[in-house]
């Protein structure tokens, strides 16, 4: 960190090392800051930095933020995975309807992070943020019809499957511009570019390696 004035001014590295918070939900709670009221930052000797004293009355008070309207909690770490009554707290229902979803799910209803594998069935975890996206597009939630079939047409669905994944170009435009850099370092780099996480562009640059090599 470095201080100015007296105050403690901290880069995004340091808001990582103080908060104990990812890079990438770092990033989302500055890309959205039009509508979170993220403070601003500062450029010093090129790099962003944020006043610590400032952030951190923001960063409490967005946490202690209540419920919306919709009875959807928008407080906690975005990227942590929940299980199905973490999930329940977080969309302000009963965790039988989580457990529906499972079974019968809702149109966009978000495919899990990761699924843990019980005696008698497989509990299925989820993030915040992808419970807050579903919640915000207008074509699901629980008011509208439940199933697959109500969602979108099969072939779209197959169609979009197929699609490729604009993010492995950008691995590959990536790796192709600096070929003596490291793959974390590239991972790196294009996580703070284009925010998520460093892991998810380590899988996307293996991806684009296995392309070019076809």
């Amino acid at each position: 960190m470095k201080t100015i004035e007296g105050r403690q001014w901290a880069s995004r590295e340091d808001l990582i090392a103080h908060s104990g918070y990812s890079r990438d939900t770092l990033w989302k709670l500055w890309r959205d800051r039009g509508t979170n009221g993220h403070p601003e930052a500062r450029d010093i000797d090129g790099v962003m930095h944020w006043d610590v004293e400032t952030w951190d009355a923001w960063f409490k008070e967005h946490c202690q933020r209540p419920r919306d309207l919709s009875g959807v909690d928008r407080s906690g770490d975005p990227d942590e995975p929940l299980p199905p009554a973490g999930q329940a707290r977080v969309l302000g229902v009963d965790p039988a309807r989580i457990t529906q979803c499972t079974k019968n799910p809702p149109p966009e209803w978000p495919d899990p992070v990761r699924t843990e594998q019980l005696t008698t069935r497989t509990r299925e975890y989820r993030t915040r943020a992808q419970l807050w996206a579903w919640v915000d597009n207008p074509v699901s939630g629980f008011g509208t019809k439940g199933g697959r079939p109500s969602g979108p047409d099969p072939k779209k669905r197959e169609a979009k499957a197929k699609a490729p994944d604009p993010r492995v170009r950008l691995a590959a435009e990536a790796l192709a511009a600096a070929p003596g850099r490291k793959a974390g370092e590239v991972a790196a780099a294009l996580a703070e570019r284009h925010g998520q996480s460093v892991d998810t562009w380590k899988r996307l640059i293996t991806q684009a390696r296995k392309q070019t090599q076809q």
